[in-house]
């Protein structure tokens, strides 16, 4: 990313915060930017590797999961296309109560940002996208 600002190198945010950019392969938030994915969690932004972006797994969502009775829905920004999360993930978090909504992570973003704006319980998830 470029432009002003902090670049996380920790890759962790503690608070929540609107994504005010993305694209280029990171994310832009509170006057900092992140290469790579992100977790938007009520903890906080998190740097967040998926093992395998195209193939996401329980593993993936842990950090989430531990936090998810303070979480209602997370939104899956799965790139620059809709992809359905794999059944296996999908029954994970309808166990935890969470509910998922996979879309595109600039659908993701713009969801997010108005969700977090009312104040909602929302996660994101979201694959960087160039």
């Amino acid at each position: 990313m470029t432009g002003k600002g902090i670049v996380i190198r920790e890759a962790h945010f503690p608070g929540r915060a609107p994504i005010e950019a993305y694209g280029n392969g990171g994310f832009r938030f509170a006057d900092m930017s992140h290469r790579g994915s992100l977790l938007c969690l009520p903890s906080g932004i998190h740097g967040w590797e998926p093992a395998d972006p195209l193939a996401l797994t329980v593993a993936d969502f842990d950090r989430l999961l531990a936090e998810a009775d303070k979480v209602e829905i997370l939104l899956v920004g799965m790139g620059r296309e809709l992809r359905p999360l794999p059944a296996a993930l999908r029954a994970a978090l309808k166990a935890a109560g969470v509910a998922s909504d996979p879309m595109s992570t600039g659908a993701a973003v713009r969801t997010y940002n108005v969700l977090l704006a009312e104040d909602r319980a929302v996660a994101a998830a979201l694959i960087a996208v160039d």
